[in-house]
């Protein structure tokens, strides 16, 4: 795949490709306003505009209606497996759905569904292109805080290239080989992630801890560890030294509020992100940091420990989530040995870097697979 340019004139053998209107080579079809009022918890699911993103249609919340309900005939409104749908409205405008379910589901309000005229033009084909058009497709929408797509414009002003079918069918064989192998690696992350929890869960549990019969005490986080606050940061300079809220870093500064291994603790907002530091920081007061007592547990025991505490339901805030000092200190923990520490540690980093670090393990992989993807996509597709 050396000299894709090369290959692509072989498959053109010297056929001119034609340009035209999406609405030359395929139909177009909007969704149903279906009432939120009349939403169930089961019947037939409805794909609305927050099930697309990342490539493809992903049903796991999903809201769903009776057809007793409406006096419509709805036929027009089924989405199939292998349709391809895109958001033409809200934060996901412009994003593109590929349906891979057995199963029949239906087109909400702002979700379109497009009808390839398949004589002239591959399915898997016109997925790949309109992919590729996500951006150009959002500026049409008009962009900003509230984009709204026309299917008119979408129609008329995004242009697909159409070479002969046996060309469309080879250039979808190297791609979807391609998709495929993101697919596979990003399943087995899943796979991956679902172990570290499982694993985390067995070996920090008091159960699994008093079962070996290691030692070792059960505690308060207040004994382990001193819950401080964050501070504000708008006097201080510009810098290299990161500064965490609860969402994660939200910029730089020149100075440090803590500088020794640290686990940060959300007091206000994304309350279940917790962070494991080494190096200097600053935090504001959205997140506590923690200084750990060291004597007693390693700060990467403490850290696995806070990932299998449910803070969503230690929750103080009647508006936005917020947890306070007080209850966050009488959270129970057990503290085995520092030995039998490390040895939990061992196993549960070695998931860790599997399965979130960026810079090695599965999320690099696959980042490297799509990037590798979209640079095929754009020589295969560049007929110009």
């Amino acid at each position: 795949m050396k000299n894709n340019r090369t290959f692509l004139e072989k498959l053109l053998d010297g056929a001119e490709v034609e340009w035209k209107p999406l609405g030359d080579v395929c139909n177009f079809q909007n969704g149903f306003a279906f009432k939120s009022s009349l939403f169930k918890d089961n019947g037939f699911p409805i794909v609305r505009i927050t099930n697309i993103d990342g490539g493809r249609v992903n049903l796991s919340d999903v809201k769903y209606f009776l057809m007793d309900d409406y006096n419509t005939d709805m036929v027009a409104y089924e989405v199939h497996k292998d349709d391809i749908l895109i958001a033409m409205s809200g934060a996901t405008t412009g994003k593109i759905g590929f349906y891979n379910y057995e199963h029949t589901s239906y087109l909400n309000q702002r979700v379109g569904k497009f009808l390839p005229n398949t004589n002239i033009l591959n399915n898997r084909y016109l997925y790949h292109y309109l992919l590729s058009k996500v951006e150009d497709i959002y500026i049409i929408s008009g962009g900003g805080a509230q984009p709204n797509l026309s299917s008119n414009r979408l129609m008329s002003e995004v242009l697909i290239p159409i070479p002969q079918l046996p060309v469309q069918t080879e250039i979808v064989k190297i791609l979807d080989a391609l998709t495929a192998l993101t697919s596979e690696l990003t399943s087995e992350l899943t796979l991956r992630r679902k172990q570290y929890e499982y694993y985390r869960e067995k070996l920090l549990s008091f159960d699994s801890l008093e079962q070996l019969n290691i030692g070792g005490a059960k505690k308060k986080l207040i004994d382990v560890a001193k819950i401080k606050n964050g501070k504000d940061w708008k006097h201080l300079g510009e810098g290299d030294i990161p500064i965490y809220g609860s969402g994660g870093i939200m910029g730089y500064v020149d100075t440090y509020s803590y500088d020794k291994p640290t686990v940060l603790i959300p007091r206000k907002g994304s309350i279940t992100n917790i962070f494991y530091l080494e190096e200097p920081f600053w935090n504001v007061d959205t997140i506590y940091y923690t200084e750990i007592n060291t004597t007693q547990i390693l700060p990467k025991y403490f850290f696995h420990f806070m990932k299998t505490v449910d803070l969503a339901k230690l929750d103080t805030g009647s508006g936005r989530p917020s947890l306070t000092q007080a209850i966050l200190n009488e959270i129970p923990i057990f503290v085995p040995s520092i030995e039998e520490q490390q040895r939990i540690v061992s196993i549960l980093d070695k998931f860790e870097t599997l399965t979130n670090s960026i810079t090695e393990g599965l999320p690099l992989a696959i980042e490297q697979s799509q990037k590798r993807y979209e640079y095929y996509r754009e020589l295969l597709l560049n007929f110009s």
